[in-house]
């Protein structure tokens, strides 16, 4: 293997685990912000009880999501320098609007939201973790801003030629609005959204399996079968929307995502299957014509197929097309668990069904599975190019890096990465089997109800 690949396996370790953490703080720190505010309105210390035990959760996941997140600079600099330094007059103001304004106002007001129960006025608890919330989902807003566009590169110029050439932001706004911004924002967020539910829902589908803190697992269940039906619906919607951005602004990586070699009207949507790149031929299982009316509401529209690029300019076809329709797959099971558990929960049998509370147990990792599909789907359908028809992958890695110096670097963040993934499933498998029970205590110490005691 060269540099550039080795290096490409490394940021996709990287980037990769990392990516486990941040879709569950966001969707966490919503249901964190829903929870909080029925015990505002409602005054039950039950619902008290739910938001400081998702707190803790969410705690742990922040922590790690911080520390991974740190790594990619490194990566950048160490084995991405040239990309770095092409980009830099782009990203910068991005970047630093994303470490001044979205991830200080998340960390400042975290403390309060941890430990403040006792010593703060419940609406400006409240109002703390709001912004720990509005933080987290303003992170990501600027992070898919850089990343999209990447994807669908506008508001520059580049300057320069060869090793000194550099792109020059132009246009701010037009940066940031790129047009696949607003589609790939949504679609992350959702999917964020759809992670924390499923984290309620499988946490409560295990109480109820082991009958303990069933009436915590109620109500936690109830809040987050609501999220996760509502969620997988608009993740519908916004995929649809995505898929067409996708085919309009970047038809080479539709193309893959669907094995569509050559140019065709009444084009089929493929629902499971294998691609055979070299004798360019898909076996799978079609719908015709679906996905010609899918991207372009009309069967006879065409879709631009793998032959109307240079073969030099394809992605990995099959890659992509397995990662695509894996994130399908994943989304069928997340539905399947929503519309079977709202069902059940509206009849009241829900927490008698041990063979649905299983299934909703393992449906935690669906959305997991389906944010890194989505994510590799997008990265890898970008290729050759880092940035969209502007910067080849190739000529983004750093000048005259070693093989051993990234091999030897992959075989550390590998080791590292094993330990930490370890230690977070040991933490969250600990305060999990604790309960909400542990929470009587927060920090040193042991928690009124302000509401029980008049401070409003």
């Amino acid at each position: 293997m060269d540099v550039t690949v080795l290096s490409r396996i490394q940021f996709a370790l990287t980037a990769g685990f990392h990516y486990l953490f941040p879709p569950l703080s966001i969707g966490l720190s919503l249901m964190i912000v829903v929870m909080e505010g029925i015990y505002m309105k409602t005054k039950d210390p039950r619902h008290r009880k739910l938001t400081i035990f998702w707190t803790r959760i969410f705690s742990l996941s922040f922590a790690l999501g911080v520390a991974t997140g740190l790594v990619q600079l490194f990566a950048f600099g160490n084995n991405w320098s040239f990309f770095s330094r092409f980009v830099g007059n782009v990203f910068g103001s991005a970047l630093a609007a994303e470490g001044v304004f979205a991830f200080f106002l998340e960390a400042g007001f975290i403390g309060l939201m941890l430990f403040g129960w006792n010593r703060l006025k419940p609406a400006v608890h409240y109002f703390s973790t709001i912004c720990v919330a509005f933080g987290a989902h303003f992170s990501a807003t600027w992070i898919v801003a850089a990343n999209s566009w990447m994807q669908t590169p506008t508001g520059y110029e580049v300057v320069g030629t060869g090793d000194e050439a550099r792109a020059i932001l132009t246009d701010f706004w037009g940066m940031i609005f790129n047009p696949s911004f607003l589609d790939r924002l949504t679609h992350v967020l959702i999917g964020c959204w759809l992670t924390g539910a499923f984290m309620v829902i499988s946490v409560s589908a295990y109480y109820f399996l082991k009958k303990r803190h069933e009436d915590f697992a109620r109500l936690s269940m109830k809040i987050g079968l609501i999220v996760a039906i509502i969620m997988t619906l608009l993740q519908l919607v916004s995929a649809d929307s995505t898929a067409r951005g996708v085919a309009k602004y970047q038809p080479a990586k539709l193309a893959a995502m669907e094995g569509i070699f050559q140019t065709e009207s009444n084009a089929a949507m493929n629902l499971i299957g294998w691609v055979d790149t070299a004798n360019q031929s898909v076996h799978a299982v079609q719908i015709p014509g679906l996905l010609s009316f899918l991207v372009n509401r009309s069967t006879e529209a065409p879709v631009t197929g793998l032959d109307h690029f240079d073969q030099g300019d394809w992605p990995m076809v099959n890659s992509v097309f397995q990662f695509y329709h894996l994130m399908i797959y994943m989304w069928i099971g997340m539905f399947l668990a929503a519309l079977l558990g709202f069902f059940l929960w509206k009849r009241k049998k829900l927490e008698k069904s041990r063979w649905l509370n299983r299934y909703l147990v393992l449906s935690v990792v669906f959305p997991f599975i389906a944010n890194e599909a989505g994510w590799f789907t997008a990265e890898i359908g970008r290729q050759p190019w880092v940035v969209y028809n502007v910067l080849r992958t190739s000529e983004g890695v750093t000048r005259g890096l070693d093989v051993g110096q990234v091999i030897g670097s992959l075989i550390m963040f590998s080791v590292i990465y094993i330990f930490l993934f370890i230690l977070f499933i040991f933490l969250l498998n600990r305060k999990i089997k604790a309960g909400p029970e542990e929470e009587r205590e927060v920090g040193d110490a042991v928690y009124t109800d302000p509401y029980q005691v008049g401070v409003s």
